[in-house]
């Protein structure tokens, strides 16, 4: 069972039900457990032919339609091997398709996970290829499956959001404003900037969302897309994670010079078309490209350091996520399709997230 979209039209959507195909000597067969949905989801959907996410996972044209399949992180098992590389059984964390099952050609194995060589892969990152054996993995727990699939990749976001942003002293700056701020990756990038020592975290977000974002404590302010001429009078950098040409041409005119920095890290407002009066003063706004950073920092740090820093973050944040996160568990194609599209039209209460599976049955774990 596949979840496919119209790459053309969002909102068109069809569950596919084909044979599984038969294993080739080198490839195995993962069993997708369960899978995390989130407005990180729709951005890769947005962006599937700018970034090459489409290539990972190919769907056919049909009737002159080119369907696509959505990535997601989620966990999945091991239920046929042909090839040495992996054992049966083994429980893995990765990138899959809105599913319940892929194929992999696993290769560059070791003792934590391996890499999927398939030709289809090459055109991303390799971090979008590897998948994690859970029994090593140093952030896993059992009882957090949902917050790693949900908030992890999200998570790595935020974590270079912060780092990107510290490598450069915040370019002078000592206000951070974060649009979209009751998205998952905005939270996560303003619990960590505000754990620094003079910095000061404004959170923009639309009217029905300001209780609950003040109520996170990781914002020293909170104002309504409506209310910009509210934002201090300070050397800022702006984190734009919402996407609305609106916002951030009223971000970039009330700030004007103090604005020190403009980076553009998601579109959760990905069908907003607006766009503000006249030529964007301040900075050029910059595209955050995760996987940039974290091979600077691999090269700097070595991987286990920077899988190091991360994991201890990581640790600090998941507490934090008790006092707001629900889960919202979805089963089966009609239930999974729904959820796929309250978040395309932006229909999702921000405390909520959703664990999804395709398959006969969820984890039980």
């Amino acid at each position: 069972m596949q979840l496919e979209v119209d790459k053309a039209d969002l909102h068109r959507i069809r569950a596919v039900d084909r044979p599984p195909p038969t294993l080739a000597s080198g490839e195995a067969r993962l069993r997708v457990d369960t899978f995390g949905l989130s407005a990180n989801n729709i951005t890769y959907a947005v962006y599937g032919e700018l970034m090459s996410y489409w290539a990972c996972f190919p769907a056919p044209v049909e009737e002159g339609i080119a369907w696509g399949r959505v990535p997601v992180w989620g966990f999945a098992d091991v239920v046929e091997s042909a090839t040495p590389a992996v054992a049966e059984g083994r429980r893995v964390y990765g990138y899959f398709p809105m599913g319940d099952e892929l194929v992999v050609t696993p290769g560059r194995a070791d003792d934590q996970g391996f890499s999927d060589l398939a030709p289809t892969r090459e055109a991303v990152p390799s971090v979008y290829a590897r998948y994690g054996y859970v029994d090593t993995d140093r952030v896993y727990r059992v009882d957090r499956e949902p917050q790693q699939m949900l908030l992890w990749p999200l998570f790595v976001t935020s974590f270079v959001v912060d780092d990107f942003l510290g490598d450069h002293g915040l370019f002078g700056a000592d206000t951070a404003v974060v649009s979209s701020a009751s998205a998952k990756t905005a939270i996560g990038a303003a619990f960590l900037l505000a754990e620094r020592d003079g910095v000061d975290v404004v959170g923009l977000t639309s009217a029905p969302n300001v209780d609950f974002v003040r109520s996170l404590g990781c914002y020293r302010d909170v104002l309504t897309y409506g209310d910009l001429d509210g934002l201090p009078n300070a050397d800022s950098c702006y984190i734009d994670v919402a996407g609305r040409r609106d916002v951030t041409h009223a971000v970039h005119t009330r700030l004007g010079d103090r604005l020190r920095h403009s980076m553009v890290v998601g579109d959760t407002h990905w069908d907003d078309t607006a766009a503000g009066e006249g030529s964007l003063p301040g900075p050029r706004p910059q595209f955050l490209f995760a996987p940039d950073q974290i091979a600077k920092r691999r090269n700097e740090w070595g991987r286990d350091g920077f899988e190091t820093a991360v994991a201890a973050a990581w640790e600090r944040f998941v507490p934090f996520t008790d006092r707001w996160l629900e889960l919202r568990h979805r089963s089966g194609p009609t239930e999974v399709e729904a959820a796929y599209r309250d978040l395309l039209d932006g229909r999702v209460d921000p405390r909520v997230g959703d664990i999804c599976t395709l398959g006969d049955a969820g984890s039980g774990r």
